[in-house]
């Protein structure tokens, strides 16, 4: 049986993906009739008070992957160009808690947000400029680029697309969900790719 804190993925109408939300939120939304179609395994079944007519209990089934009415507000950005707010829980889950100088996995706690071009020489914070670092070797190269500190970058950063920071904010996510979302993902994404080889049948 599944906790109560398992994530329900939230679309639009048209099936782009919005966002996580819990299960309250979820019935909320079923009750007053806001969504459209329901997909996934079922996650929950809350259950209600007696129906004085029938003599039933009322049963809300909850799904992995709600579509609620309307569109995504910024949907027409999410086919050019949209840049996801840059948080550092996103950007170590986007490097895989790996820091991208010793190649090290470490925990989020050990890990710290790296400028590849220094903010002191005019980099900016921005997703192609950060990257996971581990304090050590964040600590080493100071406000020097890489090649100034003599330690090479093992992948180069990019921004995450909508979908893809959709994944980046998930917890725990079911196999129906992810394959929602990998259908959401650009044909050469990297992080497709990274998924592909963890999962052969992503």
């Amino acid at each position: 049986m599944l906790q109560l804190d398992q994530q329900v993925l939230r679309t639009d109408v048209t099936g782009m993906p919005m966002e996580w939300i819990g299960y309250q939120d979820a019935v909320r939304m079923i009750v007053l009739g806001q969504v459209s179609y329901a997909l996934g395994r079922v996650l929950y079944e809350l259950r209600g008070g007696i129906n004085s007519l029938t003599g039933r209990q009322t049963v809300i089934p909850v799904n992995a992957i709600l579509a609620t009415q309307g569109a995504h507000p910024n949907a027409h950005q999410f086919r050019h160009r949209y840049t996801p707010p840059l948080s550092n829980r996103a950007l170590f889950r986007r490097d895989e808690n790996v820091c991208l100088y010793c190649g090290n996995q470490f925990h989020h706690s050990d890990l710290s947000r790296d400028h590849v071009k220094p903010l002191a020489r005019g980099g900016e914070d921005s997703w192609v400029n950060v990257v996971t670092a581990c304090k050590r070797c964040n600590n080493h190269k100071g406000s020097r680029t890489p090649e100034q500190a003599g330690m090479q970058l093992l992948a180069i950063p990019f921004t995450p697309t909508h979908a893809e920071y959709v994944y980046l904010q998930g917890r725990r996510i079911l196999a129906d969900q992810m394959e929602f979302l990998l259908a959401h993902f650009p044909r050469h994404s990297v992080l497709r790719q990274r998924l592909s080889r963890s999962c052969p049948a992503a």
